[in-house]
């Protein structure tokens, strides 16, 4: 398989496409306005414990407070000792006593549940009480009417490894295939690792030498040291410690040895990049290039149109059958059809196909629209029990190939399948679109904030294919071109010195808010 990652970044908004054989498999996004928070540390403040319920809700300086289940809440974390590094130098005697190893894939931005070290027979009302300190990192992000869900089981993720500093854990990437290559890396890391502390050895960890794991388990002890160190000055609600912005995030968790160039739109950027791959892997330096084409970078690799597809609710499958995706609050929906495909053979026959090509879809579609939490797979009714087994087998078999964990049972009496999928971030749809305000909100239709990152993206476009202009109009519906001026303002001036040429916004009734027009006068 042959990867590539395109990074289009603007002042407004990063957007970071990950293309396999050529197809789009992931999109991130992450807009200056409305950062993510997945993976964030924060000494928090307890504000109320239920123990009907098991949890309490901590206050970390959002609108709304985290969620902290019993299960996720480890006592003591802020009196963690540091830990000195110079006793990874000595190798095999800063060793640990062996701890159970777990495969596990490498967690990308956010904090593993994992067991605390002791636990605790305790229930939450005599372990917290209103108003307690508490040193928390989020696991996810809120959704919905839902705040954050928070956790006291830490995880530091770097370029090769994950820092586990409240549990005695030793996790290897499924990814790494070969036997010989898990012992080694195991063997290297037990022989470092500081007493009483756990890590993940990540995908990117094949064929890296001693040296290498040596350095990076390094910073990330530091890291959490001067986390420590920060938590024992201030009071909650506080933040410590903020994970990396996507660009540099992007390079950390997706620049596998699989990736074969990374493609930058912006100079700044593209720079920044090189000085951080400069730092823990130089010999990567060569797979970072500038695009300086006239096309856009999404445009010349079809990646602007494979977003808008995959907002869409029917996937048409190569055979001519389709899926259909439908997502809420409390779960996604994903239904399968035969739609045009009539088959060659038997109606089994038919089913078998459609059924087999839709595992490869559907798992593709959760993996680039980011779903997470409850999943509802319809497929379609097979009466030979041979092959449901081998339709499950091949489900199960792609869903390995995704990062996210995920837990799929058999298919039910009703021909369903029931399935979890790790849920950290919003999804796209959820990202990209809002409720459609003329259907009470059954529908979807794109965000204000997302036509307008579009308009000023348009905008650089007719700049630079009109360079002698000295004036650009855009006309917008009414509410995009309020948010544009009003909530935009600062990134519209922005832009404007950016491209050295006045912008003028005219707003024009449409039926359709996501019309749009910019020209040079």
């Amino acid at each position: 398989m042959t990867a590539l990652i395109l990074i289009n970044s603007t002042p407004e908004e990063s957007r970071v496409a990950l293309l396999e054989n050529n197809v789009l498999a992931e999109i991130h996004i992450e807009r200056a306005r409305d950062r993510g928070i997945a993976g964030n540390i924060y000494k928090g403040k307890v504000v109320r414990v239920l123990p009907g319920m098991q949890a309490a809700f901590v206050d970390i300086g959002l609108a709304k407070a985290g969620f902290l289940h019993v299960s996720d809440f480890r006592p003591g974390i802020d009196e963690l000792p540091t830990i000195e590094t110079d006793a990874l130098d000595r190798g095999i005697e800063a060793a640990a006593p062996t701890p159970t190893s777990m495969e596990s894939d490498s967690p990308s931005q956010f904090a593993p549940t994992l067991p605390a070290m002791a636990p605790s027979p305790l229930p939450i009302e005599d372990r917290l009480r209103r108003g307690d300190d508490i040193l928390v990192q989020v696991a996810k992000e809120p959704f919905g009417s839902k705040g954050a869900r928070v956790t006291s089981h830490i995880s530091l993720p770097g370029r090769y490894l994950v820092y586990l500093p409240t549990t005695n854990h030793l996790g290897v990437s499924r990814r790494i295939e070969d036997e010989a290559e898990r012992q080694r890396l195991r063997d290297i890391v037990l022989a470092m690792k500081p007493p009483a502390s756990g890590f993940i050895i990540r995908t990117v960890c094949i064929g890296v030498s001693r040296r290498e794991l040596q350095a990076d388990m390094r910073f990330l002890i530091r890291l959490w040291n001067r986390i420590l160190k920060r938590s024992e000055n201030v009071s909650g609600p506080c933040q410590l410690h903020y994970d990396m912005d996507l660009v540099l995030r992007s390079i950390r968790d997706l620049f596998t040895p699989d990736v074969a160039r990374v493609i930058v739109d912006s100079p700044q950027e593209h720079q920044r990049i090189l000085e951080f791959v400069d730092s823990f892997a130089p010999r990567l330096r060569s797979r970072i290039e500038l695009h300086c084409g006239p096309e856009s970078l999404f445009d010349q690799y079809g990646v602007e149109p494979a977003i808008n597809r995959a907002l869409e609710r029917r996937v048409w499958l190569k055979s001519g059958g389709y899926i259909v995706i439908d997502q809420t609050e409390a779960l996604t929906t994903i239904d399968v059809n035969t739609g045009r495909y009539v088959g060659k053979t038997t109606h089994e026959d038919t089913v078998l196909e459609t059924n087999l090509e839709a595992v490869r879809e559907i798992v593709g579609q959760l993996r680039l629209r980011n779903i997470g939490g409850i999943i509802i797979v319809d497929f379609i009714d097979m009466a030979d029990l041979a092959n449901q087994h081998r339709v499950m087998d091949a489900f199960e078999t792609a869903l390995k190939q995704d990062k996210m964990r995920s837990n799929i049972l058999k298919i039910s009496e009703l021909g369903l399948v029931e399935m979890t999928r790790k849920r950290t971030r919003s999804n796209l749809t959820h990202l990209l679109t809002e409720a459609c305000p003329a259907c009470d909100g059954k529908g979807r239709i794109k965000s204000i904030a997302t036509i307008s990152c579009e308009i000023m993206r348009r905008i650089r476009q007719v700049a630079c294919a009109s360079s002698g202009s000295n004036r650009l109009v855009v006309r917008a519906s009414p509410s995009v071109a309020t948010f544009l001026c009003e909530e935009e303002s600062t990134a519209m001036d922005r832009l404007e010195r950016e491209i050295g040429c006045r912008i003028t916004v005219e707003p024009v009734d449409t039926a359709d808010h996501g019309r749009f027009e910019v020209r040079s006068t």
